[in-house]
């Protein structure tokens, strides 16, 4: 490489002529001013680099944002998100992020306030316009009149599981479009699209959900944690009693004998098992009451098939009317 290097410059003048040598100062020119554009305008066309802390809040944020989002998800859909195992990894996506969605109303608080501070990234804190809360236009149930911890794990803000309820899910979506915005203002536009794609799609799916959910009015079940009021409300059921025996603290084997009994009390019609929960207890429980038992997911991906939001509710509602025909087959 090195003699074909110096044979080239053996052959070359010495002194190009003055019009050549114009010509490569205009080259040069042209090609140092072209790599500055492009160095430019080499953020605009970056995506947006989100992480989302469950796997719902990052399918709406991919949904509303298209290609302008680059999206990483903390929580897995088949993980409790009240306790999402931290990995030192969260700590460098939230360090390189312009943008952070989370679901809100506390559900991140058991692992999200440390991963923060770790991160060192005070545009994505609390507060700062590229902190995106989900939960902005949501009305909360079961916000708790007092802190007690012999009450369980209480959420201060309220149930924060409100991503079960489609019609909770068009308000997430709009909360999520308004903050990527404030994140990222000239990709305004883009979002807003987004937003009325995704909206027009549920809004038609929600009426097909309300239609197909009718078997589910009136009915009573007993669940694996304080996560359903949102989707019963939605769907027209009544949620009577969990295995839990407060939230965040395990069943009792008198917890449970009061519970059956209550189970039988109320005639009970299925024991509804959250994927990350025990699922030999809700089958105990199930078979001593003799119903059904019907797996859900509290997370979009927790079910297999269900990899997007409206995929996930489709999941959701399959089990529990799946679960109810299997009731009314069951030998009385």
């Amino acid at each position: 490489m090195a003699s074909r290097t110096v044979r080239a410059e053996a052959r070359a003048p010495q002194r190009p002529p003055a019009a050549a040598a114009g010509r490569r100062v205009t080259a040069l020119f042209v090609g140092v001013f072209a790599l500055a554009l492009v160095a430019a305008a080499r953020p605009a066309l970056a995506a947006l680099r989100v992480v989302a802390t469950t796997p719902d809040v990052a399918d709406l944020t991919r949904q509303i944002g298209g290609d302008r989002v680059e999206v990483e998800t903390l929580a897995g859909g088949d993980q409790d998100p009240h306790r999402v195992p931290v990995k030192p990894s969260f700590v460098t996506k939230l360090n390189r992020a312009d943008a952070l969605v989370v679901q809100g109303l506390g559900l991140e608080h058991a692992f999200l306030p440390a991963l923060l501070e770790a991160s060192r990234n005070p545009a994505i804190s609390p507060g700062q316009p590229a902190y995106v809360d989900a939960s902005l236009y949501v009305e909360p149930l079961e916000v708790p009149t007092s802190l007690s911890r012999e009450q369980g794990e209480l959420h201060p803000l309220g149930n924060p599981h409100f991503n079960l309820d489609p019609v909770e899910g068009g308000k997430m979506a709009r909360a999520i479009a308004e903050g990527l915005e404030r994140a990222d203002p000239a990709g305004a536009e883009t979002y807003r699209q987004g937003l009325a794609r995704f909206s027009s799609a549920l809004d038609a799916r929600i009426a097909e959900w309300q239609r197909r959910a009718e078997p589910l009015r009136g009915r009573k079940v007993i669940s694996s944690h304080l996560d359903l009021p949102y989707l019963a409300r939605r769907f027209g059921f009544e949620v009577i009693g969990t295995l839990e025996y407060k939230p965040g603290v395990p069943a009792t084997p008198a917890h449970l004998e009061g519970l059956i009994a209550l189970g039988q009390r109320e005639h009970v019609d299925l024991v509804v098992h959250e994927v990350y929960f025990d699922e030999a207890l809700a089958r105990s429980v199930a078979a001593r009451l003799g119903v059904p038992v019907a797996t859900v997911s509290v997370m979009t991906g927790g079910l297999p098939g269900a990899s997007g939001y409206l995929a996930f509710v489709d999941a959701n509602l399959d089990a529990l009317l799946a679960a109810v025909a299997a009731g009314r087959q069951a030998p009385q």
